[in-house]
């Protein structure tokens, strides 16, 4: 399963490279946004993709897990805050989220080894 979630990963950003190519000023827009959210500010990023993690998780985008778990640790997020951000969803999102929790903790495991 850790390949799986390395490879949704490549997956999501090969479709985010692709809508940009076929939809360059919607996904522009959505860039800038998307750059000026996560930007370090009184949240630091790697706080801001915690953040993230638990909102993909309670609202079930397999993708947006992948994606920003990857840039979690990227940014700086440890493991364990990983598992709390997922811990925090699961107690927002019920029972779906353990499944979805289950993903991002995949993702962690395959982004850390």
């Amino acid at each position: 399963m850790a390949q799986q979630a390395g490879s949704l990963s490549g997956q999501v950003e090969q479709g985010l490279a692709q809508l940009a190519g076929e939809l360059p000023r919607t996904m522009s827009g959505f860039g800038r946004m998307h750059q000026a959210a996560m930007a370090d500010g009184e949240l630091p990023t790697a706080i801001k993709e915690l953040i993230a993690i638990a909102i993909s998780i309670a609202t079930g985008c397999s993708g947006c897990i992948a994606y920003h778990t990857n840039h979690a640790i990227a940014a700086g997020a440890t493991a364990e805050q990983v598992r709390e951000a997922v811990g925090v969803a699961i107690v927002m999102g019920g029972g779906p989220a353990t499944v979805y929790g289950a993903e991002a903790l995949e993702t962690l495991r395959a982004a850390t080894s």
